[in-house]
């Protein structure tokens, strides 16, 4: 007797797997049993990201909080959540855009109208002018950005304001100020060019990142990057600057660098809560990048055992990681790139082929489903999701879309003009440094390994 198939929604669904953990139907481990309830469970409790890869972060005071979801919303079924969602979409029609990105529960993403990496998702909201609202089903950083390149018009709305971003909350406007007053001391003015025509210091701010730090870099003479096109973004910088500081993500910035040949004794480290961030006035002499020190908790996760123990089950694994992961980790790969560089490398694979990914469950698990001619699976064995992509629920994405068919607009997201004006100019710039097409992660097992 076969097996049945399990539907492809169903496969996809990280949910519907921690339920089947939590319960003990299913062989397997979560990091927090509190992921199998509702995310309005911890709306009214302490502030926290909530269960998932984040929930040892500290997160920072004053960071926005979630009011409490109606009741009909946390206690309506699955099915009949899916049903007043597509109601609410066919009343609004064009009206309304829903954009899911990829780290996104997958009852989410079934009704998003696109689904993308941050960067393809304001790229999304910016060429729909005509949305009269744009609900944007992702993180705080991101709804932001969406409102900085959509019309003033156009309505931004995250449905959970608690999903937030601990990467992206790890460099606050004020630490970067304060270093960067710091930074003045040890250079000297760092809007005044030398002899060779750039300044001491140019700023670069990865897309996770609040607006208030894009608008930073863009009064700074800074710039934005992405995972995707970080190598062109400090070509662009060393350009124009004798050296780079790097925020948030000290992991991206140091495997960007370290591709492009800067030696690691030349990446010092920025700790906020350090004089000079705990370096010496001639180790920022030296510097060519200025890391800050911050992470992205769902690629911590990822080791070199992992990839040991994937090779040893696999011998013809091909193993791809995000450049968030920790630099030995992306070593050991056989490539990494961003999210939209893993989705493309597992299209363009033959049939048959065997990754192992190291990048968010949600999106690895629904590459899984989407592509059984392969086999796919995470290189954490442990099922532990990003907290604050997962603070986004259907039952929430039900509620903002009805509060628009009743003609309120609730949870909107909104740049103010001051930060955004800078911020836009460090995007636009962004926007213009565009990377070479990028290649597809190696066919077979035995390629060279990039870094």
């Amino acid at each position: 007797m076969s097996t049945p198939t399990i539907p492809t929604r169903a496969a996809a669904s990280v949910d519907r797997t921690i339920r089947l953990i939590t319960t003990g139907a299913a062989a397997g481990s979560a990091c927090s049993p509190d992921l199998a309830k509702g995310p309005w469970e911890f709306d009214a409790g302490p502030a926290g990201y909530g269960p998932g890869s984040s929930m040892g972060d500290v997160i920072p005071t004053g960071s926005p909080r979630q009011g409490a979801l109606p009741e009909a919303y946390r206690t309506a079924s699955d099915e009949e959540l899916h049903a007043r969602i597509r109601a609410a979409k066919a009343t609004l029609g064009d009206r309304v855009l829903v954009l899911g990105h990829f780290y996104q529960r997958d009852e989410v993403i079934e009704h998003a109208d696109f689904t993308g990496d941050s960067f393809q998702l304001a790229n999304a909201a910016k060429r729909r002018p005509d949305a009269e609202a744009i609900v944007f089903c992702g993180v705080h950083f991101m709804a932001e950005t969406a409102d900085l390149l959509s019309g003033p018009e156009q309505a931004v709305i995250l449905p959970n304001l608690a999903a937030g971003c601990s990467m992206a909350d790890m460099a606050d406007e004020s630490s970067v100020e304060e270093a960067w007053e710091q930074l003045e001391e040890v250079y000297g003015d760092l809007s005044t060019p030398g002899p060779d025509g750039r300044v001491p210091v140019i700023p670069v701010t990865y897309m996770n990142s609040s607006a208030a730090l894009k608008g930073f870099v863009g009064r700074h003479g800074g710039i934005v990057c992405t995972s995707s096109n970080a190598k062109t973004v400090l070509e662009w910088a060393f350009e124009r600057g004798e050296r780079v500081l790097f925020f948030p993500d000290q992991h991206l910035g140091r495997n960007t660098a370290k591709a492009m040949g800067v030696p690691l004794e030349q990446m010092p480290m920025w700790n906020p809560r350090k004089p000079l961030g705990g370096n010496s006035a001639d180790e920022l002499a030296d510097a060519r990048v200025i890391l800050w020190h911050g992470f992205c908790s769902v690629h911590r996760r990822f080791t070199v055992d992992q990839i040991a123990a994937a090779r040893a089950a696999h011998p013809d694994v091909q193993v791809i990681v995000h450049p968030e992961c920790p630099m030995p980790v992306v070593d050991a790969a056989d490539a990494s790139g961003s999210t939209d560089f893993i989705v493309k490398a597992i299209q363009a694979a033959p049939a048959g082929s065997t990754f192992a990914i190291g990048t968010e469950i949600n999106l690895v698990q629904r590459l899984a489903a989407e592509h059984p001619e392969h086999t796919i699976f995470c290189l954490d064995p442990v099922v532990c999701p990003c907290s604050t992509m997962y603070r986004i629920h259907p039952g929430y994405l039900a509620w903002v879309l009805e509060e628009l068919v009743a003609g309120r607009v609730v949870n909107r997201i909104q740049v103010a003009d001051e930060v955004a004006d800078p911020a836009r100019l460090a995007l636009e710039r962004m926007l213009a440094a565009k990377p070479p097409a990028a290649a597809p992660a190696p066919a077979a097992a035995g390629a060279t390994r990039a870094a």
